[in-house]
């Protein structure tokens, strides 16, 4: 699976205004939902907050994979912020988290929307991918290297 698949490149936000999870999720859920990805904002934010109830998706590295499953989508989407200063996600490691990685699937699409979360950990785990990522300036600078990376 190719996160260019399911990435929406109109919603990577490279300065993320939100300065705590809650309001992060919020954000990339809008982005998602200005762009018409989702049918229901408030439904999609409900659904990735009970999610992260469950237990933080701040996977350490500077690293935030917020996820959820909820009839707001029709098909698996994805969101991508960055914040330059660093939120408090509850990582494991305990450390700020720079990007966010926001991923919804319908209901019926866990196969899809597990292997999305795989996808998208294993993306982050790569410690020059992190660092191309934190130097962007534009969208397009951003979805090239995505595009780079999703080639291997």
């Amino acid at each position: 699976m190719k996160i260019m698949s399911f990435l929406d490149t109109k919603s990577i936000i490279l300065e993320l205004k939100g300065k705590d999870k809650k309001s992060i999720i919020k954000e990339l859920i809008s982005e998602l939902s200005k762009n018409k990805k989702i049918k229901d904002e408030e439904e999609a934010v409900r659904s990735v907050i009970e999610r992260e109830k469950l237990g933080s998706t701040g996977v350490g590295s500077g690293v935030a994979i917020p996820h959820g499953r909820t009839n707001a989508v029709e098909k698996l989407v994805g969101a991508l912020g960055i914040s330059s200063e660093g939120v408090d996600f509850d990582s494991l490691d305990g450390e700020p988290v720079h990007f966010i990685f926001l991923i919804l699937s319908p209901l019926d699409a866990t196969g899809d929307y597990l292997r999305a979360i795989s996808r998208v950990s294993r993306f982050f785990k790569d410690r020059f991918f992190r660092e191309a990522l934190k130097n962007v300036s534009t969208i397009e600078e951003a979805v090239k290297i995505i595009k780079q990376e999703d080639n291997f």
